[in-house]
């Protein structure tokens, strides 16, 4: 579990000619921290700490501020596997979260539970590569826009959800989901997002893996090679800490440092 930033972004809106400044705050893998551990680390409380901290330094500088997930709320910790995650749910809503990735281990469960958790978190849980067998439509939300943000008012940001093909391997949903590849899936709503967004996000659970051949799959990197468009991605799954921006047709993987490993 991570929470990560980027900071410093100069954007210019495609409706008007002006500067803005933006900083992403994003976590992934949180697989039921919401109570500090023995050590005392970890714990969601430890982090509106640091969250409310890197929002008043953003907003200080005039910077908007964007805060994402990349999923796996879900499963880790007894106390919250057995609340079926509402803790760290309304934990989540407390914090602000703008939106989130849909990650594996949301599907551990029924899907029963997965759409009381959304009730419960209110903020947009995102996966456009996930599909209903019985209707052959997206089971949810592809993206989302966010374009109210304090200190970039006019600004039209799109978070896209991409959620890893391996999710269905040893799972009770691959009966009633379907998930399609991700940099399929993202090639058909890019140029969609593109029309309309200053600013292209992809959230994502597909895992970031330098050898794309590798038994792991298709992860950050093949969808940044492969996908136009894409001006950022930040994801999880894999949870490999990278210090420095990853850079691949032209689109920021990630993000620029690890602020807080973990808490």
């Amino acid at each position: 579990m991570r929470l990560l930033l980027v900071f410093a972004f100069t954007l210019t809106s495609l409706a008007f000619a002006k500067e803005y400044k933006l900083t992403i705050l994003h976590t992934n893998d949180h697989h039921g921290h919401f109570w500090k551990n023995q050590d005392g680390e970890y714990g969601m409380a430890a982090r509106k700490t640091l969250i409310d901290q890197l929002r008043a330094e953003a907003n200080a500088k005039e910077h908007c501020s964007v805060l994402l997930s990349g999923g796996d709320i879900n499963t880790g910790v007894p106390e919250s596997d057995l609340l079926d995650a509402k803790p760290d749910f309304l934990g989540m809503k407390a914090l602000g979260y703008d939106a989130m990735a849909i990650g594996n281990h949301e599907f551990d469960n029924p899907i029963a539970i997965l759409r009381k958790q959304m009730k419960w978190a209110t903020f947009p849980f995102l996966a456009s590569n996930v599909y209903s067998k019985k209707t052959g439509k997206r089971a949810f939300r592809s993206s989302v826009t966010l374009d109210h943000q304090k200190n970039c008012e006019g600004l039209k940001i799109a978070i896209l959800g991409l959620t890893t093909d391996e999710v269905f391997s040893q799972n009770i949903q691959k009966a009633h989901l379907e998930i399609r590849s991700p940099v399929e899936e993202a090639k058909k709503i890019v140029p969609v997002l593109k029309q309309s967004h200053d600013l292209v996000i992809a959230v994502t659970h597909i895992g970031h893996y330098r050898d794309e051949t590798s038994k792991e799959g298709i992860g950050d990197i093949a969808v940044a090679k492969a996908v136009e468009g894409i001006d950022i991605i930040v994801g999880g799954h894999s949870q490999e800490p990278l210090t420095m921006f990853d850079v691949e047709n032209e689109t920021l993987e990630r993000v620029v440092r690890i602020v807080y490993k973990r808490y």
